[in-house]
């Protein structure tokens, strides 16, 4: 019987590697004879660069850059085994967890992400895969594009300040300081949301209250990420403002498209391509996904609905177990993803608990569930030999 495990992380909690091993631990005390196939996915968001790294033999190299409230932090990036491409987190150096004790929605800066891009560039690498996700910014990418030399002036030719606020006095752009290194460097950003850069759906008004912005921000930050995507198209000729995708990670995509030849693609598309997804999961009977909420928006681009998808193409006749910290409560959007694909969907707490109990002890409830869908794995396989 052959077994594939490919959870994305249990965010808080678990790595993507460490669920992995805990469900395995679980599967392999009800069947110790299965052929058990482990591959940790991501989907663009924190631990896309983790998956990389180990789907490919390749390396994490630390860097000290700036973080999104322009304190140095350490951060890493990731030289893949080809020795050519380097796989970069955005939130490694603009995170949320980073800003956590103290949000600053309207300063928070990118610039660290464009450190990190000049040490990936500085160690050789030609080309880039960035991870768009888990950002604590909503500077449209412009603290990125300030570190890779281009100048963001107000009305009086000064450069200005960090963060998206400050981008409501932008007058000018100057890209003739741009690393010339971009040019000739082919991006690929991984990205799990479609969203603009402004209006209802976009960076602000969307992603801006789960970094700390009161209503009042949401719109000073819109307004001003408008002002910069007519300062963009004014002086580059780009139109970011509608662009999909272009409001990931607080408009770091539109940073991207504005002033590199970035394209994007499906984050966990691109994970199970360099994992070589398909060809493990060929024949397998059965796939466990997961990770650490799956709700109604797990359907559009998530990790697990992508390892479902292609588990089935992989596997025609595999059936798909999904495992969960947390399920949304609307028992109709998890039917739909029932009729998507997945053969059932688990929580993986034993009650109702508190969230640090939760966090605390995910890789024992994780093995513990693991353990008991294998019961049932043999169930049915005793069922079928039977009949």
């Amino acid at each position: 019987m052959r077994i594939v495990i490919a959870p994305d992380s249990f965010k808080g909690s678990l790595s993507a590697r460490e669920a992995a091993d805990a469900i395995a631990r679980g599967i392999r005390g009800a069947l110790p004879d299965a052929d058990i196939v482990a591959i940790p996915m991501a989907d663009g968001g924190e631990g896309t660069t983790q998956a990389l790294v180990d789907a490919t033999g390749g390396r994490l190299v630390p860097a000290r850059v700036t973080g999104p409230l322009g304190t140095p932090v350490t951060a890493s990036w990731g030289m893949l085994g080809d020795g050519i491409t380097a796989a970069i987190d955005m939130a490694q150096a603009a995170g949320l967890t980073l800003a956590a004790d103290h949000p600053d929605p309207l300063g928070a800066t990118t610039y660290g992400v464009g450190e990190l891009i000049r040490a990936a560039l500085d160690h050789g690498a030609r080309r880039l895969i960035v991870g768009l996700g888990g950002s604590a910014t909503t500077d449209g990418g412009a603290g990125m594009a300030q570190a890779l030399g281009v100048r963001l002036l107000d009305g009086d030719g000064a450069d200005l300040p960090r963060g998206g606020a400050a981008l409501a006095r932008l007058e000018h752009i100057d890209t003739a300081g741009l690393d010339p290194r971009l040019a000739r460097t082919p991006i690929t950003l991984a990205c799990d949301v479609t969203n603009p850069l402004t209006g209802p759906h976009g960076a602000a008004a969307v992603f801006g209250p789960q970094k700390g912005a009161t209503p009042a921000m949401v719109g000073r930050l819109d307004a001003a990420l408008a002002h910069y995507a007519a300062v963009i198209l004014q002086d580059t000729g780009r139109d970011v403002a509608t662009a999909p995708g272009s409001g990931a990670a607080g408009g770091l995509g539109a940073g991207f498209l504005a002033f590199t030849g970035a394209t994007m693609r499906s984050g966990v598309d691109l994970v199970l391509d360099a994992t070589g997804f398909a060809a493990l999961a060929a024949g397998a009977d059965w796939c466990i996904t997961g990770e650490g909420r799956i709700d109604g928006q797990t359907r559009y681009g998530k990790t697990p609905m992508g390892v479902a998808r292609a588990a089935r193409q992989a596997s025609p006749g595999c059936r798909v177990i999904a495992l969960a910290g947390s399920l949304g409560t609307d028992a109709g959007e998890l039917a739909g993803l029932n009729d998507q694909g997945f053969t059932t969907i688990l929580p993986i707490q034993p009650g109702a608990v508190g969230l640090e109990q939760a966090l605390a002890h995910a890789a024992d409830d994780l093995e513990r569930t693991a353990g008991q869908v294998a019961r049932l794995i043999v169930a049915a396989r005793c069922h079928n030999d039977q009949a």
